[in-house]
């Protein structure tokens, strides 16, 4: 099934993707929307945040803490959501520890390859990163303890279709750890073709 928002999905992924490589490597760059080591401070992030590398933490683009939903306990399954250059995804393999595993799935090719790289000079091992789409999670059923997700879901159309495919690769139990944006009024037919407003 296919989701009507007045917008051509193909145009709207790819536009999503070119902002998203810009923030991998381009960093520095004036956004629409707050990046870096910085922002996840003003937000509360937790002191693993500290550890991380400074092209990683700095090419964070999230809208506010997951964490604050709760620690991650060792030895969980983790998956991230849209992993963008790995902050979230580093911090969590540092929370879940050896016996614990991070899974980050990014359908950005720019973001993936730096997060893998984050994760090398990190040295951490129970973390990897993937490319793919929410809507179609390539894992199998049951997979994950934990999902966390930080501003991505508010960019996917199809929400019935992201949801479906996490309670599919969750536990029976699992938790969701989601931090995005919400509106309080529905968005007029012309706003919802406005790709700008999608990207940022």
């Amino acid at each position: 099934m296919s989701v009507d928002v007045g917008i051509d999905i193909g145009l709207l992924k790819s536009e999503i993707k070119k902002t998203y490589a810009s923030v991998s490597q381009e960093p520095e760059k004036d956004f629409i929307f707050p990046t870096g080591r910085a922002w996840a401070v003003d937000l509360g992030y937790p002191a693993e945040l500290s550890q991380l590398p400074d092209h990683i933490a700095e090419s964070f683009a999230g809208v506010a803490n997951p964490f604050l939903l709760g620690r991650l306990e060792p030895g969980e399954r983790v998956l991230d959501l849209g992993s963008g250059a790995g902050t979230d995804s580093l911090i969590a393999a540092l929370m879940v520890g050896e016996l614990g595993s991070v899974t980050g799935i990014d359908m950005t090719p720019e973001m993936v390859a730096k997060a893998q790289s984050g994760a090398a000079e990190l040295g951490v091992s129970n973390v990897t990163f993937v490319e793919g789409e929410a809507e179609e999670l390539p894992f199998g059923d049951a997979s994950f303890d934990v999902l966390i997700s930080n501003g991505v879901i508010d960019l996917i159309p199809d929400k019935d279709a992201v949801f479906s495919s996490i309670y599919r690769v969750l536990v029976p139990g699992g938790r969701i750890q989601v931090a995005d944006v919400t509106i309080q009024q529905p968005v007029s037919e012309e706003g919802r073709r406005k790709i700008d407003l999608w990207t940022g």
